[in-house]
Formats: C-alpha cells, structure tokens, sequence
C-alpha cells in the first residue's frame, strides 16, 4: 500500500515527523500484512494545526457545497468498496464475503444516510412562533478529533467523520493502529474526492499515544470514541482538563430475552447474530435469558447451532466466522472462556482452545455456557468474542431485572408473539437501542447506549446534532 507509513495532513500524504514504525498482522495467519507509522506529538501537533486554520472558512459554507461533496464522496467510495472490504478482512479478521458486503457496505449505507439526513436538516430558525425574533442557529463545534475502533472500521469512520464534514467541523481522525488499512483507502478517497486542504486530516497512532494527545489537545474541541469502556475513562479525564465536549459510544452486554411464545427460529438467530463479526461488536446479544418452559430446548438449538458454526480463514469464501483480530483478544477470550467454566457455568458448545484443524491463528471455538448465573463472570463482561451464556426465567420482571442488572446498557432484544408484552419490555429495559422478533431498526435510527455503554448517539438527524453547539440570539431583526 502506497501511503502504509504515511500521514495526510492539510491535503496532502506527509511522512511522519516523530512516527515509529508498527507491524499490521494479519489474524488468520499470524503474519505481518502491512507495516505503518505511529505518530508522535509533531505529528498529532501538525494535524490539528491543519484543522484549526481550515475551520474559520469551512464552517461558513453552504448546505448545498457539502452535499454535493458529500455525494462525491459516495460515488468515489462505491467504486472502492470490494477494495475496502479486502482491506479489513486482512487486517482484522472478518470473512472475505461478510466484510465486503456487511463491513464495507456499512460506509455507503451510512453515506447515503446522513446525505438524506442533512436534506431535511434546518440550521436556523425561529424559536416559536410568535417569537420570530429570537433566533436559534446550529453551528459547527470546531476541531473534532474521532477515534475509530478495529472491530467495524468503516461503520465508526463513517459514523464520524461523515455528520462532522456535513455540519462544518474540521477533523483529525484516528484510526485503530490494529484496522488501519482500511482507513488509509478511505482517506485516499476522501482526498480524491477533493476534500478540501485541512478540513479532513489522518494520522496513524495508538490510544497512549497520539489518542491521549488529541484527547488533551487544547485546539480540539470536541472527541467523539468509540472503544472500550475503560478507554472511554481515560479519555473522558484527558478531555476535562480542557472541557471539551467528549461523545462516547462504548461496550455492551446485550441480553436477549426469549419467552416461550418467541419464534421458533428465535434460538438460532440469536446464536447468528451474537457469533457474526466473531462476536466482535459491542451490541452482540451475548446474555440469552430463556423462559424456563423453553429453556431445555432452547439450550440444545444453542448447542446445535455453534457445533454448526464453521470456522475458517478471513481469505476463505462462504459462510463462517474468522479469527479473532489480536493474539491479545485471543488470550482474553481464552481467558474467560476457562473462567466461565471454573467460575461453574455449564459448557454445552466450544471451550478453550482453537478449533479441530486450525492451530495458527488467532481462531476460537464457538461457545456456549447454559446454567449462568448473573454473578459469573460471563455474564458480567464483555467477552466480544463468539461466546453466548444463558440462563433460564421465571416472569417478566424477573427477566426485566436480569437484564438491567448490567453496567452496560447499550443494546437489549426481545422475542415474544405478544405484542402488549414486547411494548412494555422495550420500555422497561434500560437500554438506548431495543431489538424486537428479528427486526432491525430503521435507517437513520440513533446508535448509541447509557450507562457504562456511553452517551452520545450516531446516525441520522442525532448524528449531526453530536457535531453541533446551538446558540440562542435575541433581537433578531425580523423582516
């Protein structure tokens, strides 16, 4: 890859000025894919630098200049996306089909999303009727600096840097030193694209590096992260001593909740769903609390679905799950997999160690613990790998309580027949998304949770807001 080592700063590529070299393994062959630049403060210094001068002008313009560059951005992206796709499922880990339609796909659809959702949005206006002359405008936030993950590269790039271009902020992105591959092609579409000079930079780097240097960064004036939870505190004490505002999309640990009058497929897809992406994504539903009528045979579809789970190199064509992204993840998982066991949790799938036939790699086996109690371990920790414990309930409220019962509340789903039921669940669950019977949320829906799971929320009209500091001005001359 042309620019592996370099940064794009103020329109254009630029070797590091203080930046050491880091090796990108590929995790389903434990071999060196790429190697980039990590930056140090010259490099985090420029960067921002770069989006602090372009501010004053990019802020002033129009609605209509950005969407049209915005669909410019759309159209250079499309043409890119399988070469995206490729891109992230070398770096970390997800199967060939499923990152070129699922992973890559996600930067088009969030595209288009906020494309539509900047049409609708008004910048200006009156507060009420009746008094038209105070004025509330929404304006750009000024220097944002956002901090992308490894497990959905282009999803959280998007999330970001798309609502900061369309509201006129200027950015400096970060993404994650073990994806970065991913975020060097998107860069270069941004730069084909013709962003101009300075409203979007990119830089190589790791969390205590050039991540605590943007988070403290006096020019910065607004971090918005998606990571882990303890991350998410480090960052938020580094922004405070600036008072900057800081929007935090964080871990999860979904409980999906399944009464015995629930699909009969209910089992299987929540099995689907929690193992896609290698049980890398933080709103996977990895707490399954079945009615205990159900729950037997419930436990068995578990089972039969991981055993049906293949396993297989990133690179491999078809339906499997790939390998985990790092041999730290490898070792966490690992980790608490033989926790759950120790800690007396029923294994009916998996266990530690790699699967049959696969023995380099950072590859884990399907796993499924039946018999949890909301004490263990397992239930209490993001695992984020492909890892499912269950338990079984009596009443509602009592899986009302077992699912609240977290310090996450990012994502939460129900399976009931019952509509009265599934409206008084989702009310209920302190959650910021809510999952019903299978059905995915609308486009344009906001992505984001409470508690230790966050605050902010990304996607649709919430997305632009995020970027946006309102301003209240009385005596506005009305015409």
């Amino acid at each position: 890859m042309e620019n592996a080592k370099n940064f794009y700063i103020d329109g254009k590529w630029v070797a590091p000025q203080d930046g050491r070299d880091f090796d990108v393994i590929d995790p389903s062959t434990e071999e060196v894919a790429a190697t980039i630049s990590l930056g140090g403060q010259a490099d985090t210094d420029a960067a921002v630098a770069a989006a602090k001068a372009a501010f004053p002008k990019w802020r002033l313009s129009s609605k209509a200049e950005r969407l049209d560059l915005m669909e410019t951005i759309l159209e250079v992206y499309k043409r890119r996306s399988d070469e995206i796709g490729a891109a992230i499922s070398l770096e970390m880990g997800a199967p060939i089909d499923m990152s070129k339609v699922q992973q890559s796909g996600t930067g088009s659809y969030h595209l288009e999303g906020f494309i539509q959702a900047l049409k609708d949005f008004e910048f200006e206006g009156p507060l009420r009727a009746g008094d038209e002359d105070t004025r509330i405008i929404h304006e750009p936030i000024g220097v944002c600096a956002l901090i992308t993950p490894w497990n959905w590269p282009m999803n959280q790039i998007t999330l970001k840097v798309v609502p900061a271009l369309a509201t006129g902020c200027t950015m400096v992105l970060k993404p994650s030193e073990q994806s970065p591959l991913s975020g060097i092609l998107f860069t270069e579409i941004m730069h084909e694209a013709g962003v101009p000079a300075g409203v979007y930079n990119m830089l190589n780097g790791d969390g205590p590096g050039v991540g605590s240097q943007l988070s403290e960064h006096k020019d910065i004036d607004m971090v918005s992260f998606t990571g882990s939870t303890r991350a998410g505190r480090l960052i938020t004490k580094a922004a405070a001593e600036t008072v900057k505002r800081v929007s935090l999309e964080l871990g999860g640990k979904g409980a999906n909740i399944v009464f015995a009058d629930a699909d009969p497929k209910a089992v299987k897809q929540g099995i689907v769903r929690c193992f896609n992406n290698t049980g890398q994504s933080c709103n996977a539903p990895t707490r399954m609390l079945v009615e205990r009528s159900r729950y037997d045979q419930a436990v068995e579809e578990a089972k039969a679905a991981a055993e049906a789970t293949t396993v297989n190199a990133a690179s491999e064509e078809g339906r499997h799950i790939g390998p985990l992204v790092s041999e730290m993840q490898f070792n966490k998982v690992q980790d608490l997999i033989q926790q759950g066991i120790d800690e007396g949790a029923r294994l009916v799938a998996g266990g530690v160690g790699r699967p049959d036939g696969l023995n380099r790699g950072f590859f884990v086996r399907p796993t499924v613990f039946a018999d949890c109690n909301n004490d263990m371990t397992v239930m209490r920790e993001e695992i984020f790998g492909p890892v499912l414990s269950m338990m079984p309930f009596d009443t509602e409220d009592e899986a009302v309580e077992i699912a609240n019962d977290t310090d996450y509340g990012l994502t939460n789903y129900v399976q009931t027949s019952d509509p009265e039921r599934a409206r008084r669940m989702a009310r209920v669950l302190r959650s910021g998304m809510v999952d019903m019977n299978g059905k995915a949320r609308g486009a344009g829906s906001p992505f984001g949770g409470m508690k230790q799971s966050g605050n902010g929320r990304e996607g649709g009209k919430w997305g632009l807001e995020e970027f946006l500091e309102v301003r209240a001005i009385g005596g506005w001359p009305v015409e």
